[in-house]
């Protein structure tokens, strides 16, 4: 009876102990106020765009009077927004946008707060590599809202639509511009090789010991690349490639969106935009491919009201902003749904990008933190290889160098 008594005694402790700790678990996700009291919330905003968001959180405090809130939205440099969140997380904002490829650095930090609610709507609303982008070793931690890649731009009186399919056609009968030989030429070029069947970061950039910069695909690539120098349409440009392609010094280029407008004053209807051609590097055709970038919205790890923090971030990424965002400050949409929409259809500029995301035309930008060890090192080997300063005998050596410097090991 006593050993009966001790063993009943045990399960009722057991059992309370794990309703102690459900409830401490879910008591981290609760609001930090009764529904009577204030909610405080944060949330830092592209410059430029301050107005825009004051109206859309208006919106948010009228569809949500459940509760009291008072939301301040200041606009950021949100291109170091995960700089600014691990210097003082106290003073961050709760909810705050910034581009994709920071987020691993932050999850390793412990500064982002894991999308607990809304993980099942994201993958559900957003193309694939946007759902990619937002997640970090299985676990969704952004929203979505945007997406952003380079693509071709061309003068239509110069070249047709087909001649723009591929490398060989382009440079056949025109000048393409690149940035060959300056910093930044990583950004444009690694793509490139990586369009070869090479990986940067392995298969979802997630695996710091799984690039293959020294395979023969990789070598192929730059030598490639190195032998551009010889090819008197291929122009190397950066800073001015808009000025170059208004005085005809380049017919062509590979540019953003926010290049658009300018370049559409430049030549009106005789703008073309393109997805990036195929390039023959040896074996035939392959598709040349550009880094895509996801804009994001992620939710602090301190924020003292998490429950309350994932629901803006959500509405602001939502299918109804996504489309008002477009309108408003021209986003190419990530939600699948948006991007159905006429206005989107109708935009040759929106189109293009959504073109440029699918898997075939580009590689998500690997988030994995030690990509901060590999830009300047691919950068110097872009330069060095175009420039003619690496010896085609050396050429392998040097992307076993880029492999061993970048790798995790």
């Amino acid at each position: 009876m006593k050993k009966k008594l001790i063993f009943l005694l045990t399960v009722c402790l057991s059992a309370l102990m794990a309703m102690a700790g459900c409830s401490n678990e879910s008591s981290s996700e609760q609001s930090g106020q009764p529904n009577d009291e204030k909610v405080t919330l944060k949330v830092w905003v592209d410059p430029d765009s301050g107005e825009y968001y004051k109206t859309v959180v208006d919106n948010f405090i009228k569809e949500n009077p459940d509760k009291k809130y008072e939301i301040e939205v200041v606009e950021s440099d949100t291109g170091k927004a995960q700089e600014f969140v691990k210097k003082d997380p106290d003073a961050a904002a709760d909810v705050f946008s910034m581009p994709h490829d920071q987020l691993g650095q932050l999850v390793e930090s412990g500064t982002v707060y894991k999308n607990t609610k809304y993980a099942d709507e994201i993958k559900k609303s957003n193309i694939e590599p946007a759902v990619q982008a937002a997640s970090y070793k299985g676990e969704v931690y952004g929203y979505p809202y945007g997406i952003e890649s380079l693509f071709l731009y061309y003068d239509k009186s110069k070249l047709t639509e087909e001649d723009v399919k591929t490398f060989e056609g382009i440079t056949k009968k025109a000048k393409l511009g690149l940035n060959l030989s300056e910093a930044g030429a990583n950004y444009t070029v690694v793509p490139f090789i990586l369009a070869n069947n090479v990986k940067l970061y392995g298969d979802n950039g997630e695996d710091a010991n799984g690039s293959t910069f020294n395979t023969p695909e990789g070598l192929q690539a730059m030598e490639w690349i190195s032998n551009l120098k010889n090819n008197k349409n291929v122009v190397h440009v950066n800073a001015d490639s808009i000025s170059a392609l208004e005085s005809g010094k380049i017919n062509s280029l590979i540019g953003g969106p926010w290049s658009y407008n300018q370049l559409k004053e430049i030549l009106g209807d005789n703008l073309g935009v393109a997805v990036y051609p195929t390039a023959d590097f040896g074996n035939g055709p392959v598709q040349l491919k550009a880094f895509l970038g996801v804009k994001l919205y992620s939710v602090k790890a301190t924020t003292k009201y998490p429950l309350e923090a994932m629901k803006l971030a959500n509405y602001l990424a939502s299918n109804e902003i996504q489309e008002k965002t477009f309108k408003e400050k021209g986003y190419t949409p990530s939600s699948k749904e948006v991007q159905e929409n006429a206005d989107v259809k109708a935009n040759e500029q929106a189109t293009t990008v959504i073109q440029m995301a699918k898997p075939e035309n580009s590689v998500v930008m690997p988030k994995i933190p030690e990509m901060v060890t590999f830009w300047p090192p691919a950068d110097a080997l872009i330069i060095d290889a175009y420039n003619g300063k690496i010896a085609k005998e050396n050429m392998k050596a040097k992307l076993d160098q880029l492999v061993e410097d970048t790798s995790g090991k």
